[in-house]
């Protein structure tokens, strides 16, 4: 048989975008092209914060909480909302749970075809404006209630740093310095590392500042789940490094988590800043 195994319609030359090809061949598989009543549906759907990232001398970390909300009700504990994008990046989200998960996965098909069209990965630069379009296109049901604001960040091998990218609900992309947060916790959470932060940390430390961050926001949100100790439910933790990124395994973040813990019981607003 001589016949390709796609029909020639598929075999699109020069489109590296695998949202643009599957925005001709088969619209409605992409999220924001699926028609949805008129009306507000925000209420409707769970809803998953907080997200944080900082960056430390040779890396970067990402961490979430695990509960998701659905109006005043805890709609699930143990919610994953971080994830890889590839393997020098992550992506955390934050809105609408159910299409915030879909638009990751789309983000990682995207890149990963990429990669295959073009024989090489994106820049830093290029990931970000691709998580961007994607944010874009989904600014109809945004307008519905149904938004998602995720955080992306990553190893940049070309400058040799972590970097952090926010958006908006319009797709629009800002490069943070530092550390950033994003989600109904997010301003207790960059509250808290604007005392806990310091350049010189090393990976171990910046897994706790992160944590000890989470648990700030949980304290002040209640849409912001902190450790569950019962259940032994703590963060999704990644650590992203030149050699590529991992989840940092639960038993590592439970001991963070129980260290923690345990200091808070003296001094529940968790660890003072130094004052010079």
């Amino acid at each position: 048989m001589n016949e390709p195994r796609l029909p020639a319609a598929f075999l699109v030359p020069g489109s590296s975008s695998f949202s643009d090809f599957l925005g001709q061949q088969a619209p409605d598989l992409l999220p924001s092209r699926r028609a949805i009543p008129a009306g507000h549906a925000g209420d409707l759907a769970p809803h998953g914060t907080t997200i944080v990232a900082a960056t430390y001398p040779g890396g970067i970390v990402m961490a979430g909480d695990r509960r998701a909300t659905m109006g005043n009700i805890i709609a699930q504990r143990d919610i994953q909302k971080v994830f890889p994008a590839d393997e020098f990046s992550a992506v955390g989200i934050a809105g609408t749970a159910g299409l915030a998960v879909e638009m990751v996965r789309l983000f990682q098909t995207e890149l990963e075809h990429y990669e295959k069209i073009e024989g090489t990965t994106l820049s830093m630069d290029g990931k970000a404006n691709r998580l961007a379009a994607l944010i874009r296109a989904n600014l109809g049901m945004a307008m519905q209630g149904l938004a998602v604001v995720p955080l992306f960040a990553g190893y940049d091998l070309t400058v040799g740093q972590g970097r952090i990218f926010s958006y908006d609900v319009t797709g629009g992309r800002y490069e943070e310095t530092a550390f950033h947060s994003v989600g109904s916790g997010s301003l207790f959470a960059r509250g808290s590392l604007k005392k806990l932060y310091r350049d010189d940390l090393d990976q171990e430390g910046c897994v706790t500042a992160v944590v000890q961050a989470l648990y700030d926001a949980a304290d002040d949100d209640s849409a912001t789940g902190g450790p569950d100790l019962t259940r032994r439910i703590f963060p999704v933790v990644h650590v992203i490094t030149a050699d590529g990124g991992r989840r940092v395994p639960d038993a590592e973040v439970a001991a963070i988590a129980d260290r923690m813990l345990a200091a808070r019981m003296d001094r529940p607003d968790g660890p003072a800043a130094a004052l010079t």
